[in-house]
């Protein structure tokens, strides 16, 4: 869907959803009633906005709310309540899921559409602090305040036999973080790329999906609360508490030379405060990052100088999205949709399992599609080719499961016998190098 790249913050306290032209500088409208903690900003499928709300925090209901607000109308059209408060919220490419991580360590996962709570697992022993897809959207990564970064297999979150049989849910568990994870990013690859994770302990650490080996460990000057990959995944920016925007190195090898400590390359400096968050133009030139101090600034990572500076209504600012704003999302065209057809928005999000067996889920998951309403936009009908293999897995149990390990299977045996045959005929290019030699040899002898 393309359309004007548009720059969205938001603040953890009431200051409402800023949006601005990234090119023209020029301020879009202003969303309001919004306090989203860092991480409960997401811009679903470029469609609308879904932020988790933690007002009342303080008090003894614990009761959170996910709100949703469209690009045409400043004050908010959806409330969800889900049983606690969520903090980071989730949202694959399609908009055909978000994810939620709560305050018990729990992760929610529901269908947009119809608002269905999917599943429901607990992740952490504290609270989820961050939420990240992979880049196929086969994986989902957590970070949480008990220091520890998961892997989440959405074939075993969705194959209620490999659940029961498998002895712990994730695929990875990560904890050499000492402190509260901060944030988490992840590269290209799917179960192949790489995830940077940000703690309190003043560390980043680079992860390996395929082998789940810690790859690098960089430490910093001061606590890092936000972090982007470059795209061409040869540094990452970590943006700090001192309010510098540290670049360290993924792949040169590491020089404590400097004053910033090793891997560190360089820094970004402008901001007064903490930098709080951080994400990249579509270009993978320009960086915005949003801090304490209210302010946004978009940087030119070649020239390492500030591009333009926005600023947030009040408070700090929680979120940064850069996002495409869709061509017909003018307010006048979006009104006369919306009298013909009702509203575009999804219904509220569930605030439990609609089954009371969780086992019936996977037949709610597949038959969801046919109950939508003709008014649902057809880009919700529509999804990644992942989210196909798993509703095959929800339809034909251990058996499709058994029968895509069988397809790797068969790979895997064609790779070994290329290999093996190359191993041959370089024993056969050798054996008779070595013939060669003896013959020569012999010949020499009988001239001598």
């Amino acid at each position: 869907m393309d359309g004007t790249e548009v720059v969205v913050a938001s603040s953890p306290v009431d200051a409402g959803i800023s949006c601005w032209d990234l090119q023209s500088g020029a301020e879009h409208l202003r969303h309001r009633s919004c306090a989203s903690p860092p991480h409960g900003l997401v811009c679903v499928a470029d469609r609308f906005f879904a932020s988790s709300q933690l007002r009342d925090s303080s008090s003894s209901s614990s009761s959170g709310s996910i709100f949703y607000w469209s690009w045409s109308k400043p004050q908010v059209e959806v409330k969800s309540f889900p049983a606690e408060p969520i903090k980071p919220l989730a949202a694959n490419r399609e908009g055909t899921y978000i994810a939620g991580g709560g305050l018990s360590g729990d992760i929610y996962f529901w269908e947009v559409a119809s608002g269905r709570l999917l599943k429901k697992w607990h992740a952490h022993y504290r609270a989820v602090t961050c939420l990240v897809f992979s880049d196929d959207e086969s994986l989902l990564i957590s970070g949480a305040e008990d220091g520890c970064v998961r892997v989440w297999s959405l074939f075993m979150i969705f194959d209620d036999l490999r659940r029961e049989e498998a002895g712990h849910l994730y695929e990875h568990s990560f904890s050499e973080h000492t402190l509260r994870v901060t944030d988490i990013v992840t590269g290209y690859g799917g179960g192949n790329a790489i995830i940077v994770s940000a703690s309190e302990d003043r560390t980043c650490k680079v992860w390996s999906l395929s082998t789940g080996r810690l790859l690098r460990n960089v430490v910093f000057p001061s606590i890092i609360d936000a972090i982007a990959l470059d795209p061409g995944e040869h540094v990452f920016y970590a943006g700090s508490r001192d309010g510098k925007i540290y670049i360290a190195a993924l792949n040169a090898v590491g020089s404590s030379s400097n004053s910033y400590g090793m891997h560190i390359i360089g820094s970004l400096s402008d901001h007064s405060k903490a930098v709080t968050c951080l994400a990249f133009a579509t270009d993978g030139i320009l960086l915005v990052s949003g801090s304490e101090d209210g302010m946004v600034r978009v940087w030119d990572t070649k020239t390492r100088n500030i591009f333009r500076i926005f600023k947030h209504a009040k408070g700090p600012v929680s979120n940064i999205l850069v996002v495409r704003r869709p061509n017909d999302s003018n307010p006048r065209n979006s009104q006369t949709s919306s009298k013909k057809h009702g509203s575009f928005l999804s219904p509220p999000l569930d605030k439990y399992l609609n089954s009371s067996d969780e086992n019936e889920d996977a037949k709610v998951f597949i038959g969801c599609q046919t109950t939508f309403s003709k008014s649902v936009d057809a880009s919700y009908r529509s999804c990644h080719i992942i989210i196909d293999q798993i509703k095959e897995l929800q339809q034909q149990g251990s058996s499709a499961a058994t029968e895509m390990e069988m397809e790797r299977l068969k790979i895997d045996s064609q790779k070994s016998v290329q290999m093996v045959q190359q191993w041959k005929k370089m024993y056969e290019n050798l054996h008779q190098f070595c013939v060669n030699e003896l013959l020569d040899a012999d010949h020499a002898g009988v001239s001598n």
